[in-house]
């Protein structure tokens, strides 16, 4: 039987440390060369552990400050209904709102991206063809909670007002709304949930550790005529989000 990498060894060692309350959350942990000392280790491996902790949302590093005990994060409601979604303005800041707390967005936008297969079969358009593809980050008080990719097919947006998602006079106010300026009803959207496991990219940009539960949904808007309109993937950390769905009942 392999014996334990240096580095997971201290990750326990420190962690323990932060359950018996020798650190609290906002404390700062002694220098790498200190914690080297009293581990019996080199400070790479301090490094390393400290990385995982980070990046299991137990430490948080801070440029040119040091590495503290993270404080600990509640989990954040994400409600998915496209009723929501029919009332303007953005869901996701609305749902933030409702937990006290800002709800914000980057993004960056790539126009007359070639579609790959899959992207262009949910979107009904032939491999390759243009499309505007926007990589967004959503965040719950400056912290990361939710990922998505969007893509639009350029054809459908091409030389209007509302070609950028994220650009021009209609920025940010959703397929929905911007789907309307340019005379196209969104009338649905279909919504494909399965788990999975986040990448090294995704654990990254969410602050989680490579492999943590997240949902993945893959969803398609659709015009009244059933064109689809837009498509996405989006990564929700289960440690992170509870998915909630709201389906509305017709009398």
């Amino acid at each position: 039987m392999r014996s334990q990498p240096p580095y997971l060894r201290v990750a326990d060692v420190l962690r323990q440390r932060i359950a018996d309350q020798e650190w609290t959350p906002g404390d700062r942990l002694p220098s790498r060369l200190q914690l080297a000392q009293e581990c019996g280790v080199g400070e790479n491996v301090i490094r390393r552990a400290q990385e995982l902790l980070i990046s299991q949302g137990v430490l948080e590093g801070r440029a040119g400050s040091g590495t503290y005990v993270a404080e600990p994060r509640e989990r954040v409601r994400i409600v998915r209904s496209t009723c929501r979604e029919q009332v303007g303005g953005s869901p996701f800041v609305a749902d933030m709102a409702a937990l006290r707390k800002r709800g914000t967005w980057e993004s960056r936008t790539d126009a007359k991206v070639p579609a790959p297969e899959d992207i262009a079969a949910r979107l009904g358009i032939a491999e390759g063809d243009l499309c505007v593809r926007t990589a967004y980050e959503f965040l719950a008080d400056g912290r990361p909670v939710q990922l998505s990719t969007s893509w639009e097919p350029y054809e459908l947006t091409a030389g209007t007002i509302v070609v950028l998602p994220e650009g021009g006079p209609h920025a940010g106010k959703g397929v929905v709304d911007r789907m309307a300026e340019i005379g196209i009803t969104v009338s649905r959207a279909v919504e494909r949930p399965e788990p999975g496991q986040a990448t090294a990219e995704e654990a990254h940009l969410l602050g989680v550790q490579r492999g943590a539960l997240v949902t993945r949904i893959q969803r398609t808007y659709l015009s009244d005529e059933g064109q689809p309109v837009e498509t996405a993937d989006i990564v929700v950390p289960a440690a992170l989000c509870e998915i909630v769905y709201e389906v509305p009942i017709q009398p």
